[in-house]
């Protein structure tokens, strides 16, 4: 078996012991269409020991242009994501546990569905997810990785508890009546979560065989116009969730509470 992943281990920076790293982890993804494609094909082919999909969605045909997993007989079969992506992975890499979660991810079942995993990977698609994700893993100290696409945008950062600023170190709450930028309104293009996704898992492997210099910025980039930026972001003094106030969590959240 270790010949499957000989290309990789010749990679210096992985080697032999981040492969065996690699295959004792065990990782959660939030969301499993565009974002969620990439990265979990990505890191079940590089062998991560145990990959957790969790996504509440059933498959569309118009995912079809940028969700790299499925196929048209998923979507006439009215799959839900989390089941068609486990069963194409399972047999993309029958040594890797694969669990595809069919769920509502709340602050009710959150701290349950993400126990046992040493990162979390967000491929969500609202900021009231994320924040939650947010608040869990500074509370149970997970590393996780932020990621967002629209339009021909995506973005991603490295969140590590009691070292790196946190998602409310960027973004103090959720955008004002959810005046978020979505796929229906703004559209999306397939290389956008391509190039994310990729952004995400390449940090993910760092972080999972412990490399030093992952990467402690935002980063923004438009695939369209091949422009790349890196923001530099600092600690929020008046930031709750690091200050140990998880208010995501709590039965009342800023926005009054989560569904």
């Amino acid at each position: 078996m270790i010949d499957r992943y000989s290309r990789q281990i010749s990679f210096i920076e992985i080697g032999e012991q981040g492969q065996k790293r690699l295959g004792s982890s065990s990782v959660a993804i939030i969301g499993c269409g565009g974002l969620g494609s990439i990265i979990a094909t990505s890191l079940v082919r590089a062998g991560v020991g145990k990959v957790k999909i969790i996504d509440r969605g059933f498959l569309e045909y118009h995912n079809l242009h940028r969700q790299i997993l499925y196929d048209e007989d998923d979507v006439c079969s009215h799959l839900p994501k989390a089941v068609a992506a486990e069963r194409h992975l399972k047999k993309v890499n029958s040594s890797v546990e694969v669990e595809g979660i069919v769920a509502d991810l709340n602050r009710r079942n959150i701290e349950g569905l993400l126990s046992g995993a040493d990162l979390i990977l967000d491929a969500s698609d609202n900021f009231e997810t994320r924040f939650v994700i947010n608040d869990t893993c500074l509370k149970h100290k997970i590393p996780w990785v932020y990621g967002g696409v629209a339009g021909s945008y995506g973005m991603s950062m490295n969140i590590i508890p009691g070292e790196t600023p946190c998602l409310r170190c960027v973004y103090h709450g959720p955008p004002a009546g959810n005046i978020t930028s979505t796929h229906e309104r703004v559209g999306i293009i397939g290389p956008a979560p391509i190039i994310t996704g990729s952004f995400q898992s390449v940090e993910a492997m760092k972080i999972l065989i412990g490399v030093k210099g992952i990467n402690r910025d935002l980063i923004i980039a438009d695939i369209w116009k091949g422009t790349f930026y890196r923001i530099k972001i600092t600690l929020w003094r008046e930031c709750p969730s690091c200050q140990g106030k998880y208010e995501f969590l709590a039965e009342t959240t800023l926005r009054g509470g989560m569904k």
